[in-house]
């Protein structure tokens, strides 16, 4: 069963089980796409409304992308299923010749680096949810404005998950060249991200007289 005909209470359960997957980078893709689809709560309770004229065709944009990263974050919850699977099966290998080492040895590096590269992509995804969250929390209905701030601190939260799996498993890829490559990566967008969540932030609690 995919993630988006999984009911959340089955998810819920699922996680909390004893099974490996869904993990934390399931959780972390939804967050980030909770975070997408308060986005787009925003947007559908301000365009076409009363004083919000001016900005209904700019949201409407920002509606159209959010619903898109909803859906790609919503797949991501399986793909990082797939991505720890396919490493597991790498290391359940059978080693029990120079050949099998050998053949092992390459299929944890290919899977390793797979499973660096899926969290990534979520990291990358819940980043523009952030900068989308920014444009409701702008110019969002103030009567739902703080649903802005929960986005951004929910795709925040997501990414932030997220590359703690991009750090794991890159740690174990020989390939340090490609490993260095996305850490780095990773690292500028959280930097990124932490402080234009803050301000997102600070634009919806000044808006709620907080």
């Amino acid at each position: 069963m995919s993630a988006k005909t999984e009911t959340i209470g089955k998810f819920l359960d699922e996680l909390a089980s004893d099974a490996p997957t869904p993990g934390g980078g399931g959780a972390a893709a939804l967050s980030g796409a909770m975070g997408a689809a308060l986005v787009s709560m925003v947007c559908n309770l301000t365009i076409g409304k009363k004083n919000y004229e001016a900005v209904s065709e700019d949201l409407k944009k920002t509606l159209a992308r959010a619903e898109a990263l909803r859906a790609e974050l919503t797949k991501g919850i399986d793909e990082d299923v797939v991505a720890f699977n396919t490493l597991m099966g790498a290391y359940g290998l059978p080693r029990a010749t120079d050949e099998e080492k050998a053949k092992r040895s390459e299929a944890i590096q290919h899977a390793l680096k797979a499973a660096t590269l899926a969290p990534l992509a979520t990291c990358k995804v819940c980043y523009e949810v952030i900068a989308l969250s920014k444009e409701a929390a702008d110019k969002g209905n103030l009567n739902v404005i703080s649903d802005a701030g929960v986005a951004v601190l929910a795709a925040n939260a997501g990414l932030r998950s997220c590359a703690l799996n991009v750090f794991i498993n890159a740690k174990s890829i020989k390939d340090r060249d490609f490993a260095e490559k996305q850490l780095a990566e990773v690292n500028a967008l959280l930097a990124k991200a932490n402080a234009e969540t803050e301000a997102v932030y600070e634009v919806v609690k000044g808006k709620i007289g907080g």
